[in-house]
């Protein structure tokens, strides 16, 4: 069987005498779509950054590919293939949508790209995400959901692995929420594993082939989606005794 590309050990991370997370375990298969859920506070963002290197974890180890990268400095993760989207996406307001695709397949892909016809690969990408007529508009003058797949192109331009993607979906309406669920399953096509954070279930539940869930920093459940949504510690999570 083949090994996991993130395998995550006894992960624990403490802010002061608070523990955001309690010795968690995960596994990730290569192209899995995995779904990372939990009550508000459950250290799921917490994790996420111990994974991408923006935290450092007390105790436990990560590990990508097969190394062991516990002690590597985010820059370096991302070179390995660990990409993410966030939330709030911050373009370069300055650049074109294409620009702001050209500065992580420089910067973060810059083994795994062909410098040759840069502009050809990210114009590729724009397609994926409907951007391909619009290539050299400013990004400030993105709506809402635009700017939520201009953080999904520029994730995905960094020739990823691993890609994450935190509430991609946050504040969107439901058409808008089936635009971003669609290039999701675009980009695991293209045999990116990928985490998805996020609150909407619907979006989570058809979106994911494994779900975990999180609570007060534990891991509480890992399963189909129809074995978390009959969990009864999953219920207990939300919706309390």
């Amino acid at each position: 069987m083949a090994e996991p590309v993130l395998k995550v050990t006894d992960l624990t991370k403490r802010f002061g005498g608070f523990v955001a997370l309690d010795t968690v375990n995960m596994e990730l298969n290569d192209k899995e779509r995995l779904g990372l859920i939990g009550p508000n506070g459950s250290g799921k963002t917490t994790l996420i950054n111990c994974i991408s290197g923006a935290l450092t974890n007390e105790e436990g180890t990560v590990n990508f590919n097969g190394e062991d990268i516990t002690q590597m400095k985010a820059h370096k993760r991302a070179h390995m293939g660990i990409s993410r989207s966030f939330q709030i996406p911050k373009p370069f307001g300055t650049m074109s949508i294409i620009e702001n695709l050209l500065v992580p397949m420089e910067y973060a892909a810059w083994d795994r790209v062909d410098h040759r016809n840069l502009r050809e690969q990210a114009m590729d990408i724009l397609e994926l995400v409907g951007f391909k007529d619009r290539a050299d508009e400013n990004s400030a003058s993105l709506t809402q959901v635009d700017m939520r797949k201009l953080e999904l192109a520029r994730a995905l331009a960094a020739k990823p692995k691993l890609l994450v993607s935190d509430e991609a979906m946050a504040g969107l309406s439901g058409s808008e929420v089936d635009e971003i669920l669609e290039i999701l399953f675009a980009l695991a096509e293209r045999s990116v594993a990928i985490i998805m954070i996020e609150h909407i279930m619907r979006a989570v539940m058809r979106f994911s082939e494994r779900i975990i869930v999180l609570d007060a920093g534990k891991k509480i459940a890992d399963g189909s989606p129809d074995e978390v949504v009959s969990n009864p510690d999953v219920e207990k999570a939300y919706l309390g005794e």
